[in-house]
């Protein structure tokens, strides 16, 4: 498994930095051309084993954006420059991580991966996460998707992420984790291209995955996206989280 993982992994990201390389260029001139600065931005994530390493995006905000302290981002975020809300609708500033995947950074299925000083909140049970590489894609990725327009609202986006995402986002982690194979990876992979053109579509497929996975009905009717979202404790946890 690991290794078919790692050479298909290897063989596609090739192949998709061969053929995004025009749209990624005629960003990268975009960006460059809106402000005079580097249009590649060095993201540093914690992956496999803790270890720190620095993701490839498209920089779709404004140069130091991060020194604002705030690491999700709000569909309401003035940090995003007018070619950077095309940038993140479609996806655009992902595909710099192909590289990433071709490195040995990342996977193109797995958790994503997150910033150390959400890392340093997880509980023991969500630190099973950062025992395998990070992906560009998973369940969360899909559930998720609009994750920018759940704490549009919020006047602490960190907080609401850690409230009303993460403890569902990690659960969906896990259960990868558990049942990864390399046909669930190709069936993730899909469904994940899919949502690009019907969300709902996406949602309906993914949700008959985990029922034939026997998650729990709670995670798939979350994952169904139908009801409002409530602050959870995280797995491992008790008690929502207050702070962050």
């Amino acid at each position: 498994m690991i290794v078919a993982k790692r050479i298909f992994d290897i063989t596609f990201s090739f192949v998709g930095l061969v053929v995004f390389s025009p749209i990624l260029l005629v960003f990268m001139i975009l960006v460059f051309i809106q402000d005079g600065y580097s249009p590649i931005y060095r993201a540093q994530r914690i992956g496999k084993n803790e270890k720190t390493f620095r993701m490839l995006k498209l920089r779709s905000m404004v140069v130091d954006a991060d020194k604002a302290g705030i690491d999700t981002v709000s569909l309401k975020d003035e940090r995003v420059t007018k070619i950077g809300h095309i940038i993140r609708k479609y996806k655009i500033d992902e595909l710099l991580q192909l590289w990433n995947v071709f490195k040995g950074d990342m996977s193109f299925v797995g958790p994503r991966p997150n910033v150390s000083t959400e890392t340093e909140l997880y509980t023991q049970i969500e630190k099973k996460l950062l025992l395998v590489r990070p992906g560009i894609t998973d369940f969360a990725s899909i559930v998720f998707s609009d994750l920018g327009t759940i704490v549009s609202n919020s006047s602490d986006v960190n907080l609401s992420y850690n409230q009303l995402v993460r403890p569902w986002k990690s659960r969906l982690g896990l259960i990868y984790i558990e049942k990864m194979s390399f046909i669930l990876d190709v069936k993730i992979i899909l469904l994940t291209i899919v949502s690009f053109f019907s969300r709902k579509l996406a949602l309906q497929q993914l949700n008959k995955i985990l029922e034939s996975l026997n998650v729990s009905k709670e995670i798939i009717k979350i994952s169904m996206r139908q009801d409002k979202l409530v602050p959870t404790p995280p797995p491992g946890a008790m008690q929502i989280v207050t702070e962050r």
